[in-house]
């Protein structure tokens, strides 16, 4: 395919469409219409626009039963992410879309603002069970176009309500809007808050995630969260090896001077298009070690690029993953950092009016 884009995109992190193959799209590639199409959707390749769509989907609580993760169930408020993390594992749902992993993924977003509302409809159902809510587990809660659709503190503020526990996982200090609702939940032990942070270098940060929050405002949210008294963990995800892997110590280290309370650390995961794209991305920014880095990603994941087997693709094995074990549990020993236990409470959920009326006490 004919790359109609120029590499080193200034402020998006991938660095083409990537036209994904699992669902026959593939012979597009070579679709001159469908390009010429797209040039009229997004204007001029080299000027790339965000543009919000607005979802209306029947229910918002999406429920798994996968083994490795510690939550059954999840809200993702938008499709799609503006931060643009290169290494982002959800850039694959965009093909569901008939849109692209690549640059489709962080310019042509999603939004659900009934989010909320059906959330009140779920739990009000006479059988449902609390159990905690994850937010953020695929896309960002707090990536930009929250300012404007608010979706994440309307569910926040349902929560809160019918004292319902959630957590949430994020890479913008955009959360710290939201203190006075976290605040509120943490004092009745119903929320626990993650921030993720690859590195501590602004300008490597700029180039993996070029619109999330920088490293140093990201760490200061923690600080500020943990004086709160709201559950902060400094989740280090991804650790790309010989990019990121050597500010794992730092990021411990600052996280403990800021009596955060627990950490943990995430191995690169590269599955469908994500691959490719990243690939492609270390042909940009770092030529001269992308073989090295994809030679260690596959020595931790059995020879491929990608592990999606349950259980191994959170635990890389061989030598450099029980290095960065050990560097891991070593400067967490040495922070006074513990390892992460999520125990909300569930007790106190109240099942909520379909009025819509909120309570006063």
């Amino acid at each position: 395919m004919e790359q109609r884009l120029r590499p080193g995109i200034e402020g998006r992190g991938a660095q083409s469409r990537n036209v994904p193959r699992r669902f026959g799209l593939a012979s597009r590639q070579d679709d001159g219409d469908w390009l010429d199409q797209i040039e009229v959707q997004d204007g001029p390749p080299v000027k790339l626009r965000t543009t919000v769509t607005e979802e209306h989907p029947r229910s918002i609580l999406s429920f798994n039963t996968s083994p490795d993760v510690p939550f059954d169930r999840s809200i993702n408020a938008y499709r799609g992410c503006e931060h643009g993390c290169i290494y982002c594992f959800a850039r694959p749902s965009h093909a569901y879309l008939d849109l692209s992993p690549g640059l489709d993924f962080e310019t042509r977003l999603f939004a659900k603002p009934d989010a909320a509302r059906l959330l009140r409809e779920t739990l009000a159902k006479p059988k449902y069970q609390p159990k905690w809510i994850a937010m953020g587990t695929n896309t960002d809660p707090y990536q930009p176009i929250e300012a404007r659709y608010r979706i994440t503190r309307q569910v926040l503020e349902l929560c809160l309500d019918v004292r319902h526990p959630v957590t949430i996982t994020t890479k913008s200090d955009r959360i710290l809007r939201d203190l006075d609702l976290l605040t509120q939940l943490a004092q009745r032990n119903l929320v626990a808050v993650a921030i993720s942070i690859t590195t501590m270098d602004a300008r490597l940060s700029g180039k993996l995630e070029p619109r999330a929050s920088s490293p140093a405002k990201r760490m200061a949210a923690l600080g500020v969260l943990a004086k709160a008294g709201i559950p902060a963990h400094i989740s280090i995800a991804p650790v790309i090896p010989a990019i990121t892997d050597e500010f794992m110590e730092v990021l411990i280290e600052q996280a403990g001077d800021l009596q955060v309370g627990s950490a943990s650390w995430i191995p690169l995961r590269l599955p469908h298009e994500v691959a490719p794209l990243f690939r492609e991305w270390l042909s940009v920014h770092y030529p001269e070690r992308g073989d090295k880095v994809m030679s260690i990603v596959q020595q931790i994941r059995n020879g491929r690029d990608n592990d999606p087997g349950f259980f191994t693709r959170m635990k890389p094995a061989g030598v450099w993953a029980d290095l960065f074990r050990a560097r891991f549990r070593l400067a967490c020993k040495r922070a006074g950092i513990g390892k992460a236990e999520i125990d909300l409470d569930c007790s106190q959920f109240r099942r909520p009016d379909l009025s819509g009326q909120m309570r006063l006490i």
